[in-house]
């Protein structure tokens, strides 16, 4: 239950600040059990993080542990502050951004180049924020580069696990076992036509990639991928204490070369982003669709602001190879997926997303979960790189209308996840102007054009398709 209460046909209640709109659990929007008893679980990945900032940065594991509780404040804003989505890192953009790390020495030299790479993502969202350019982009920029900035980085998430050396070679049963689990209960027609026909079932799909989670850590403990976990009780003691030592104020800040250096690598953060940020439009906009009591307000640039706030908190506090992401893209889904049930499944969009992450906050403090979860955590960022590979794909190829777009789109994401973020943009935007533009000063196509398109569509699938022209 809440104090404010919503009607019918009205946005969620909220207390206006600014550009923000605050929502507080238990006053604008009531707590979700199954959102709650599915971060008890999810908020494993979040753990995951820890052995990269052993790694690159050279943090001893309770010092990792505190950045990441610093991380989960950051998780906690978007509902707080208005944006409907359920937030994440910028989960594609870790490989490219490992990579920017390797040039550096563990130590006080890479979280100076860290907090360099993430100062500069926070200037990108703010100034695109304040300026409201971010809303003006995803109008503008056209819907076959929008699907392969989708693609690409979904390509790029699959081929970081199934690539030879990739976590998939290293524990081939329970991540595929799990992969396997989490697809067929998210996105399986025949399982979907299930869970109309026998109500108990749909409780499964509430909590989302949990079952195939829990699946893959028993199997890969049972056929010894994993070792068994040492459970130990009590109350986790992040390294608070020894936080400063860790961080710019401490080991001192970057010169301006650090900075120079980190601007490639923040513009494909940003890109890759960007992405994230179109799937979770159409995401919501689907679910603002099939759920007429509510009305969501999908505000790009409250999304931008939020997320530069989220960086912010990152580059001073805790510097993070993940970086802040508008959209943490696999629960995201799920949690559209459970909303579409209506009022009684989960309340409103903001319930869902507030629940899952405050409790993701407290679970971090949870001793017995952590250390049950400790030595599973590669399998939980493994099957979250997966999903938000799979989702990619279908939200990218969703937003294409003709075959002219989906091969524009295609070879875009293929250079993307191959070659970078950088020549992906380029790529894409040279042959959207090589094959889609026919005058250099006008966007749009002629209809002439796009009716010949549509009807080589229709040859190929065997039924008239209505393209929609931007």
């Amino acid at each position: 239950m809440q104090l404010l209460k919503r009607k019918d046909g009205d946005e969620q209640p909220f207390w206006p600040l600014g550009p923000f709109k605050v929502r507080l659990p238990f006053v604008h929007y009531r707590w979700e059990t199954a959102e709650m008893l599915q971060a008890l679980i999810m908020f494993v990945v979040s753990l995951a993080m820890i052995p990269l900032l052993e790694k690159y940065l050279g943090l001893p594991y309770d010092v990792a542990l505190a950045y990441v509780v610093i991380c989960g404040i950051g998780f906690m804003l978007p509902a707080l502050l208005g944006v409907p989505f359920v937030p994440g890192w910028i989960t594609p953009g870790i490989p490219v951004v490992l990579l920017f790390l390797g040039d550096f020495e563990p130590g006080p030299e890479a979280i100076q180049a860290l907090f360099a790479l993430q100062f500069m993502v926070f200037l990108i969202f703010l100034i695109l924020g304040i300026t409201r350019l971010g809303s003006a982009l995803v109008r503008i920029i056209p819907n076959s580069m929008k699907g392969g900035i989708i693609i690409g980085a979904g390509i790029a998430a699959l081929m970081g696990e199934i690539s030879t050396g990739g976590r998939l070679a290293n524990t081939p049963v329970s991540l595929v076992l799990g992969s396997l689990v989490c697809l067929y209960l998210m996105f399986s027609v025949s399982f979907k036509g299930l869970t109309e026909r026998l109500p108990w079932v749909r409780k499964i799909v509430n909590y989302g990639m949990v079952p195939g989670m829990l699946i893959a850590i028993f199997v890969g403990i049972a056929v010894g991928e994993y070792k068994m976990p040492d459970v130990r009780w009590g109350v986790t003691m992040p390294a608070f204490d020894q936080l400063w030592n860790y961080l710019p104020f401490g080991i001192g800040f970057p010169g301006a070369k650090v900075f120079m250096l980190a601007v490639p690598t923040a513009v494909i953060a940003y890109i890759i982003a960007f992405g994230d940020i179109i799937v979770g439009q159409s995401l919501m906009k689907r679910a603002d669709e099939l759920r007429p009591d509510e009305v969501i307000d999908i505000n790009i640039d409250r999304v931008h602001l939020v997320t530069a706030l989220r960086n912010a908190l990152h580059a001073f506090f805790a510097p993070y190879p993940g970086l802040a992401g508008p959209i943490w893209t696999a629960v995201a889904a799920t949690m559209a997926e459970r909303y579409k049930y209506g009022r009684n499944a989960m309340e409103s969009i903001y319930s869902g997303a507030g629940t899952f992450w405050i409790t993701g906050f407290i679970a971090l403090f949870a001793l017995p979960l952590v250390s049950f979860f400790q030595p599973v955590l590669p399998v939980a960022l493994s099957l979250t790189l997966i999903l938000t590979g799979y989702i990619c794909l279908m939200v990218g190829f969703e937003q294409l209308n003709n075959n002219t777009e989906r091969g524009v789109a295609g070879t875009m994401g293929v250079v993307l996840a191959v070659y970078g973020a950088g020549w992906g943009l380029a790529a894409g935007a040279a042959l959207y102007i090589m094959i889609e533009r026919t005058h250099i000063l006008r966007f749009t196509v002629p209809k002439k054009a796009l009716d010949s398109d549509s009807e080589a569509d229709s040859t190929v699938s065997g039924a008239t398709r209505v393209t929609n022209p931007d």
